[in-house]
């Protein structure tokens, strides 16, 4: 018995018309990022695993898919050497961030800095799949590296906020700052466990405070830190009422202050810059990343209930593992499936993007196919998405045929239009027809648009 056909679980297939709408999505944000003078590169789908590990905390680093080096891996094995690293030197990226640094640091001396780049590529976890999480899923990725500004990171807000303007998704923008956290970890006592607390804040959305909390307990940390940190987690308030109550709890670290500063600088640029998108300071914004140094960003659709649709902070020395210490970047990921999710959720996606084809020639016989055949050519030539239907059948199935691609116009050529040396063509949509010369190709050009 044949074997079903299935596809691994967390990935998915996409039609001709998912595909259509997922190039909409890429198109309005290659868009945008191209207004503010970024340039694309890509980088392989593989890395060495010594790029990878150890960038992404312990938890990231399970979560990457390696790969094996051959078929035959597993011949000629040395019992005494480690068998991991001989059957398995690379894995499927987790992320665009750490590749661009490689890229960066690789490609150094062509660049000219502050480098402004994207990427629109998959990238793969071995991750629990549920709703609006999957293994393998594209990320957009805006980064500027090469300067400390927070103008970088006013920069990225703003692409935030017209990216989703063009999508008209109604997003919140919140903002924290990893040396706040960093602060609160040495004004609690536990200076040495501001990874364990960054992970744990992290899950705070997923998991609810009380999980968050008894996390950090099985993390060392005593239920009189834990203390010190829930009124923080849980304030309220305007941007300015969370400084102000910060600045007071804060006194006791000077790298809390410093990331209190940094974001009263960037709010002081987003009232200035009059971004339309709501922002927020949340203190409880972690992001679970290690290489995070500075801001950080994650963007929640308003309208329609999934997790984060774009995230990303600031990373001061990530290059620096690769040999370039001290190039600071900042950079944010859009998350094209998750949004993907909220545009159909949401039904946003333009009506028209079902098919690409604008007009298609019914096929009426051999002699018509040699009067059509130029005219398609023609059209193609101006630009117009064309199709031929490829055999001469009922014209109910060709009609049906369009119908089904949602084309918009068909064109029915007998004996009477070759012999008049007209083409017509009909408006499936109003029922409007109108007929052309032959040869005014602008013309047909121009109403099928």
């Amino acid at each position: 018995m044949p074997q079903k056909p299935s596809i691994p679980k967390g990935t998915r297939d996409f039609g001709q018309q998912e595909t259509a709408e997922r190039n909409y999505i890429f198109d309005t944000i290659r868009s945008v990022f191209r207004t503010f003078g970024y340039a694309q590169i890509e980088t392989p789908a593989m890395e060495n695993l010594s790029t990878l590990l150890g960038k992404y905390g312990d938890e990231g680093d399970k979560l990457l898919y390696r790969i094996l080096n051959s078929g035959d891996a597993f011949a000629n094995i040395d019992e005494s050497r480690p068998l991991a690293s001989q059957v398995c030197e690379k894995g499927l990226r987790y992320d665009l961030t750490v590749p661009f640094a490689r890229y960066v640091v690789q490609h150094q001396n062509e660049l000219s800095f502050p480098f402004k780049r994207f990427q629109i590529q998959p990238v793969w976890r071995a991750d629990r799949p549920q709703k609006g999480r999957y293994r393998e899923f594209y990320q957009c990725d805006v980064d500027a590296i090469g300067s400390r500004s927070q103008l970088c990171e006013l920069e990225l807000i703003q692409i935030i906020d017209k990216v989703f303007e063009k999508l008209g998704v109604n997003v919140l923008i919140k903002i924290n700052n990893r040396k706040v956290l960093t602060g609160l970890a040495e004004i609690c006592g536990f200076p040495d466990k501001v990874v364990d607390i960054t992970v744990a804040i992290d899950k705070l959305d997923k998991i609810g405070l009380d999980a968050v909390k008894e996390e950090m307990r099985e993390k060392g940390l005593s239920d009189e830190a834990i203390a010190v940190l829930e009124p923080v987690l849980t304030l309220k308030g305007s941007n300015e009422v969370k400084l102000s109550v910060m600045r007071s709890i804060m006194g006791g670290s000077a790298t809390g202050l410093k990331g209190l500063e940094e974001l009263e600088e960037l709010f002081g640029y987003i009232s200035a810059a009059g971004i339309g998108t709501a922002t927020e300071i949340d203190l409880s914004l972690a992001r679970g990343l290690n290489y995070y140094t500075g801001a950080i960003f994650e963007v929640k659709a308003l309208d329609w209930q999934i997790g984060s649709i774009c995230g990303g902070g600031r990373y001061d020395n990530l290059t620096g593992i690769f040999g370039l210490p001290d190039m600071s970047g900042v950079g944010v990921s859009f998350g094209a499936d998750r949004i993907y999710d909220v545009l159909k959720g949401l039904d946003k996606f333009p009506g028209d993007l079902r098919s690409s084809t604008r007009i298609l020639f019914a096929n009426m016989g051999p002699k018509e196919l040699g009067y059509i055949l130029p005219l398609a050519s023609a059209l193609r030539a101006e630009g117009i998405s064309v199709e031929i239907y490829p055999d001469a059948a009922k014209l109910k199935k060709q009609f049906d045929f369009a119908d089904r691609k949602t084309i918009p116009f068909l064109s029915i050529t007998g004996e009477n239009e070759m012999e008049q040396g007209s083409v017509n063509i009909k408006d499936l949509r109003s029922g409007e027809q109108k007929s052309f010369a032959k040869d005014d190709i602008k013309g047909m050009a121009d109403w099928i648009r």
